[in-house]
């Protein structure tokens, strides 16, 4: 693996212009040092939990939780059945407390609470430590827990991830390296979008012998409280919580047009319809998305004067309105 480049001081305008273009990962170090979150963090974990419990209040939010024997990987079951977690809920105060009640227990429950908005979780920290590198509007979203382990995944977004307590492991790989990395069911999965099978600690290579593929393009960083990572769209990352006590909070968002038909609903359209093709069938409808989707080839219907290209023409509002009421009337159903 390559050890992710690292830039210091960064600010929105050079984020924007030359670092979100370039679609390549990096760590924005000491981005976050000056957030109060942080300088509580930093004087201890239990400074840092009272800092928190400023913000929090009664109401249960959702929490996972893993037995020991899972050794902080949330993950599958052996059998891949279930996961090997189970899902509650939880008021932040106890959660809290058994985060430090459990820091020197020798095989603690694995425990987490994932992706929740700042202004549910803790109402009034996200105006405290706030950052000036995402879009304006961007949610922010917390993570809590201890010393976890999230499998290899992507997420359909822009990722800005900040580590406020704890240190955090991040090991990245290009988009382009997914038959190396063994994806798992799209039904059932741990987090969201499909998952590698491959333990990146622990690799069984007779099982997946092309791993040291991907692992070769990977990339890694370990941050620091105050230090920020910036996952571009679709990279594959897995992420590992070093500390008894933890917390991360990310920024996503993606740069793409509104649309009234998400990518990854037209992926799953094109497995149902095309995957059982004949082969020579495939291969044609293949040549068609690179030609028509993909335009390898420059735009197809460069040829149309501008008002005859229909939904051939512009991707704008206009243009998915049409396409939105063509497939309607494809399906049989009134637009």
């Amino acid at each position: 693996m390559t050890p992710m480049p690292e830039l210091h001081g960064v600010d929105r305008d050079r984020f924007d212009a030359e670092i979100r273009p370039a679609c390549r990962p990096v760590v924005l170090r000491g981005i976050a040092a000056d957030w109060p979150a942080v300088a509580a963090a930093q004087a201890g974990d239990d400074a840092f939990v009272a800092y928190l419990k400023r913000f929090s209040h009664a109401e249960p939010v959702n929490a996972i939780v893993g037995d020991p024997a899972i050794e902080g990987r949330f993950f599958y079951t052996p059998d891949m059945a279930g996961l090997n977690f189970s899902r509650g809920r939880s008021p932040l105060g106890p959660f809290l407390d058994r985060l430090l009640r459990d820091r020197d227990a020798a095989r603690p429950y694995a425990m987490a609470i994932q992706s929740i908005p700042a202004a549910d979780l803790l109402p009034g920290f996200a105006e405290e430590n706030a950052t000036a590198i995402v879009p304006i509007g961007v949610v922010p979203r917390l993570w809590l827990g201890n010393a976890i382990r999230v499998a290899t995944h992507y997420d359909l977004a822009e990722n800005i991830a900040l580590v406020v307590a704890g240190r955090r492991r991040f090991t990245l790989f290009p988009p382009d390296q997914v038959a190396n990395l063994y994806m798992g069911p799209y039904e059932l999965t741990p987090a969201g979008t499909p998952v590698s099978m491959v333990d990146p600690d622990a690799p069984d290579l007779d099982r997946y012998p092309r791993f040291p593929e991907a692992l070769a393009q990977a990339q890694h960083a370990t941050l620091e409280p105050g230090d920020a990572i910036y996952i571009p769209f679709h990279w594959w990352h897995a992420v590992a919580s070093l500390d008894r006590v933890n917390m991360l909070c990310n920024y996503w968002w993606n740069t793409a047009a509104d649309q009234t038909v998400s990518p990854y609903d037209a992926l799953l359209l094109s497995l149902f319809a095309l995957r059982g093709l004949p082969d020579d069938q495939r291969e044609v409808w293949r040549m068609m998305f690179d030609h028509l989707v993909f335009q390898t080839g420059g735009d197809p219907v460069a040829h149309l004067p501008p008002e005859m290209r229909g939904m051939l023409g512009p991707a704008d509002a206009a243009g998915f309105a049409r396409m939105r009421a063509t497939l309607l009337r494809t399906l049989g159903q009134p637009s």
